[in-house]
């Protein structure tokens, strides 16, 4: 099967920085060159939506949140996904921040007060959270506002740093990516609570690859931690590596989905 011309390699969600966009864009290179792949990264920066990205044809290499991957019919192809330093495997968690100065000590404390998310669709800026407060929430209100939607997480840091909220869900990595590359985005937040891990957001493409031709871009991928002139650029991404992933894995944000509605917690209030 004929490879197409161009096939289209965005990090858009974990695009901290201008370095670490590089980095992305550097890694997507050579993953390129060395499966024969044709990776062309394009930038799609916020407020585009990312819907309107992961519903192109030609995605190629692009990562995409896990519970619209699960929810997606029919869903694109999973090619690998990321393996954080922080969890040492292809999962990352939801870190609920507030301002540093705050008097706020742990989740309870902000009960009653203000929370952001980001949108309803997303597993680290809703989902998470959502199956997070729910036992606590006993089926009725814990906050007297939810904000929302917030967007990015950058707008989430904004709205906590602002005060316009008290608390806000940060993508732990997102984070871990700021506190290295961009320390005075986050600087002024503390971590309150951080939620159960579940599988991280994976490399997804659209594009009719035959088996042969996914298994080379894949196993690129895959070869990366071993690349010594990826060091650098793994290093500025806190990655180990990548990970080979099974799409079946993504039904646990579905169950964690279903597990609020059951505790009668549908929204986050």
């Amino acid at each position: 099967m004929d490879v197409p011309q161009h096939l289209v390699a965005n990090a858009r969600m974990y695009a901290v920085s201008p370095a670490v966009e590089a980095a992305w864009e550097h890694l997507f290179s050579w993953v390129s060159m060395r499966s024969g792949i044709p990776l062309q990264p394009l930038r799609h920066p916020a407020p585009a939506p990312l819907e309107e990205l992961w519903a192109r044809p030609d995605l190629g290499a692009v990562f995409m949140c896990g519970l619209p991957f699960a929810r997606s019919t029919p869903a694109p192809t999973l090619v690998v996904a990321p393996v954080p330093r922080r969890w040492n495997q292809p999962v990352y968690a939801t870190d609920l921040v507030v301002r540093s100065g705050s008097r706020f000590r742990k989740l309870e404390d902000t009960f009653g007060g203000r929370i952001g998310w980001t949108v309803e669709h997303s597993q680290s800026g809703y989902n998470a959270l959502r199956h997070h407060l729910a036992p606590h929430a006993r089926g009725g209100a814990l906050y007297r506002e939810s904000v929302g939607p917030l967007l990015t997480p950058r707008n989430a840091i904004a709205a906590v740093l602002e005060g316009r909220v008290d608390v806000a869900p940060l993508d732990g990595y997102f984070h871990d990516l700021a506190r290295q590359n961009e320390p005075g985005l986050v600087r002024d937040l503390r971590v309150i609570d951080t939620t159960d891990p579940t599988p991280i957001p994976p490399l997804v493409t659209r594009t009719a690859l035959d088996q042969g031709n996914l298994e080379a871009l894949r196993q690129a991928f895959l070869a990366a931690s071993g690349a010594p002139e990826l060091s650098p650029f793994l290093q500025i991404l806190t990655l180990q590596g990548f990970a080979r992933v099974s799409p079946q894995a993504y039904r646990l944000l579905l169950d964690r989905e279903a597990e609020a509605t059951l505790l009668d917690y549908p929204a986050i209030t």
